[in-house]
């Protein structure tokens, strides 16, 4: 590949461009973000992003257009090794950490990173999910001894106040992925978690959602993490975060997070009928883990990967074409019964910058 520049335009898929651009060590240029918004230019979250990517690489570099329209950024190579990041309360740990789990089985060092700032705020995705959901989709690739992520503190929105570790081992190469049979629903798992608030709300969570699961299936177990003091963040909240596992490891997940005026039961049948729905969008992969897995068997060994998919986001639709665009791969979409799909490609045989510039 050469070093030829990346060009996007747009603020959607910012961070998904950023890192297919540090995969590859290739610059990026991303003109017109949000030019016809009333404040222009990119948010401080963007730029907290950037500032992170700084942090895992070596020499890289990012230039600015005087509006914030337009970046123009050079990546480094990749080193990894221990590092703190504060995350805007704009976004939570979650929006930053997803994108930042792909670059860390390549990087130089095994990575050893601390984010503080909100843990779960409803929008992006929670630590929570990262933590039972992410984390294992990772070790489909071979990427487990030494992976781990812990909730030290939580931080509710709007001040945060939490904070996440997470630790990642470096791989040469990762597995080639061959995901076929989603399996059956065997059982549901979930954690309802409270801060700054009584304890008694993530016991109401807890029994409202098995009131709802309890008819779909009879193993189910919640349990409640309740913080207090200094591990509670600076805001008080709770949210219940659920995940449904199958026969052959397919993991399917909802999560719901309190607002003003909502009682425990809204969030518990808020989530338990969303996990109920992305149950029934099929599939070994939930959707918002769709874009990783994409991702991973693109830079897989030069083997074929195979991944049964349901329904596919606009977003992965999207990601499959920046996929072609900038790392040449492309996939053969082969319809299955019931709106699934066999999704195959052969990777890149990505081991690093050095053997694809």
């Amino acid at each position: 590949m050469s070093k030829s520049l990346i060009r996007f335009t747009g603020h959607t898929f910012f961070r998904q461009r950023l890192v297919l651009s540090t995969l590859i060590g290739r610059p990026i240029r991303i003109d017109a973000i949000r030019a016809e918004d009333d404040n222009p230019g990119i948010r401080d979250y963007e730029a907290g992003f950037l500032r992170l990517l700084e942090k895992i690489t070596n020499g890289s570099s990012v230039e600015i257009s005087y509006t914030g329209t337009s970046i123009l950024y050079q990546p480094g190579s990749l080193v990894g090794g221990k590092v703190t990041h504060d995350c805007s309360t704009s976004k939570s740990i979650g929006w930053y950490l997803e994108s930042i789990m792909v670059l860390a089985p390549f990087l130089k060092k095994p990575l050893n990173l601390t984010l503080k700032g909100i843990t779960t705020d409803g929008v992006d995705i929670s630590a929570d999910t990262l933590r039972t959901v992410t984390l294992p989709h990772l070790t489909l690739f071979g990427i487990s001894e030494g992976l781990e992520l812990k909730i030290t503190k939580r931080g509710a929105a709007p001040l945060g106040g939490g904070e996440v570790s997470f630790s990642c081992p470096t791989l040469r190469q990762i597995k080639t992925l061959n995901f076929s049979d989603k399996g059956r629903i065997k059982r549901i798992r979930g954690i309802a978690h409270s801060v700054r608030v009584s304890p008694q709300l993530s016991n109401r969570m807890v029994e409202a959602s098995r009131s709802i699961l309890n008819r779909y299936i009879p193993d189910i177990y919640l349990y409640t993490d309740v913080y207090r003091g200094e591990e509670a963040g600076k805001s008080p909240g709770y949210a219940l975060t659920l995940v449904a596992e199958s026969t052959t490891g397919t993991l399917h997940t909802a999560e719901a997070v309190s607002e003003p005026g909502t009682t425990p039961e809204d969030i518990a049948k808020k989530a338990a009928f969303g996990l109920l729905e992305e149950i029934s969008h099929k599939g070994a992969v939930d959707r918002s883990h769709q874009w990783l897995v994409l991702l991973l068997m693109s830079l897989g060994s030069e083997d074929v990967s195979k991944c049964r998919m349901g329904e596919l986001t606009p977003h992965t639709i999207q990601f499959m074409r920046d996929l072609r665009d900038v790392l040449g791969v492309t996939f053969k979409i082969k319809p299955l019964n019931d709106d699934e799909y066999m999704l195959s490609c052969v990777g890149i045989g990505y081991t690093g910058q050095k053997k694809v510039a």
